[in-house]
């Protein structure tokens, strides 16, 4: 099993710890990271270009880890659009 795929099993058992980080590798190859603007600190979005589907969200400051709500959303639209089964 290739580490993204463990890291969406990961993200679809809803852990209370899943990073910023770990979304990130989810989310590459189906999405491109967009800049949100120059005061966007904590803001952060990502584009699939195939479809121009984009999500955005605010990455948790200081500690870098999703809130349950977060994945949640992320996980109903990521299935919703057959990008993870």
């Amino acid at each position: 099993m290739k580490k993204s795929e463990k890291i969406v099993s990961r993200l679809k058992s809803k852990p209370n710890n899943f990073t910023y980080n770990e979304l990130k590798i989810v989310l590459q190859g189906r999405y491109v990271d967009i800049n949100l603007g120059k005061t966007a600190a904590s803001r952060v979005g990502f584009i699939n270009n195939a479809n121009s589907h984009l999500i955005r969200l605010h990455k948790s400051q200081p500690a870098n880890i999703l809130k349950s709500y977060q994945l949640e959303l992320i996980l109903e639209e990521l299935t919703k659009r057959s990008l993870i089964e």
